[in-house]
């Protein structure tokens, strides 16, 4: 932890600073660099996570002890640790707004907010927000409670980051091949691609039964392939309800289509073996064996249901 800077202003907004060490784009030195003009703003306290689950203490902690700011430094898995924290008992208008300084190797919900890739140019943009109190509500998504900040995924796409994370826990490091890799070996060796396990519950709707995989987004677009955005719900938005994607059929010339679709720019899913919904309230995934789940890129293990639930205006964001 960091003691208060004696250049801080008096007054100057109390803020808690979360750092993952282990971010991949970030040095020490850069992140001496971005504390030191924080301080200039702030009255920042610096922690550095130390475990899995440390984020979501330190969320938990900002809200209760009323701090105005969070600012997580670091990936996506340390910004949806700290929004766990923050949002622990639900939304709330008084509780801290949230901050991101991109960190990780590919920073979905810092790129959905239009911040730059470079911490620094973050950092910069941060404090002009900061200084003209430019602040944005979004919305976001629980799955069986757990918050989530841009995308889940049931079957396939969950299988794939789980088998990247196990890689990388093995000294792999995440890259767009490691993810092309291993989703061409789940696709092909040990995904069940004859006999769907999924039913999709929508409100107002019959149970739709023989799904594949299916995406869940709370914006878009989402990417773990670099720079390379997927558009499996190119309608979703911070501003609207839960958008689905679905796919009735894996077979390999119509999965291929699909994925043509998905990478390319100002193309729309489509087809008969598409799910596709836009703006939903809730939705339940059920799976006739265990199925691996993962929120915005963490995987959750294998369930047999999740019930997704929109939140409008979950949490306030500096941006």
């Amino acid at each position: 932890m960091q003691a208060r800077s004696a250049s801080t202003p008096p007054g100057a907004p109390r803020a808690l600073l979360v750092v993952n060490p282990k971010a991949t784009t970030t040095t020490a030195r850069t992140r001496d660099v971005l504390v030191h003009a924080l301080s200039a703003d702030l009255d920042v306290e610096v922690v550095h996570t130390t475990h899995r689950g440390h984020a979501i203490e330190e969320g938990r902690r900002a809200a209760k002890e009323g701090l105005d700011l969070l600012i997580a430094l670091g990936g996506d898995g340390t910004v949806n640790e700290c929004v766990n924290g923050m949002l622990e008992n639900g939304p709330n208008a008084d509780g801290p707004a949230l901050a991101v300084v991109p960190g990780g190797s590919t920073n979905v919900f810092a790129r959905a907010l239009g911040m730059p890739a470079d911490p620094v140019e973050a950092t910069g943009q941060l404090l002009d927000a900061l200084r003209e109190g430019r602040r944005r509500s979004v919305g976001l998504t629980t799955a069986d409670g757990r918050w989530f900040t841009f995308c889940a995924g049931v079957g396939l796409d969950a299988e794939v980051v789980g088998d990247v994370e196990r890689r990388r826990a093995r000294g792999t490091r995440a890259s767009a091949g490691l993810f092309l890799r291993s989703a061409l070996g789940k696709f092909y060796r040990e995904t069940e691609r004859e006999e769907p396990g999924l039913t999709l519950g929508l409100p107002g709707e019959d149970k739709i039964e023989g799904v594949f995989l299916v995406v869940v987004q709370n914006t878009a677009p989402w990417t773990y392939l670099g720079n390379l955005p997927i558009h499996a719900c190119p309608d979703a938005s911070f501003e609207t309800g839960i958008d689905l994607f679905g796919l009735l059929r894996l077979r390999t010339l119509s999965t291929a289509r699909h994925v043509r679709q998905l990478v390319q720019p100002g193309a729309r899913p489509k087809g008969r073996d598409v799910v596709a919904r836009h703006d939903l309230p809730e939705l339940t995934v059920w799976a006739s064996r265990p199925t691996a789940v993962q929120l915005d890129g963490e995987p959750i293990g294998a369930r047999v249901s999740v019930h997704f639930v929109s939140h409008p205006h979950a949490l306030s964001v500096v941006v």
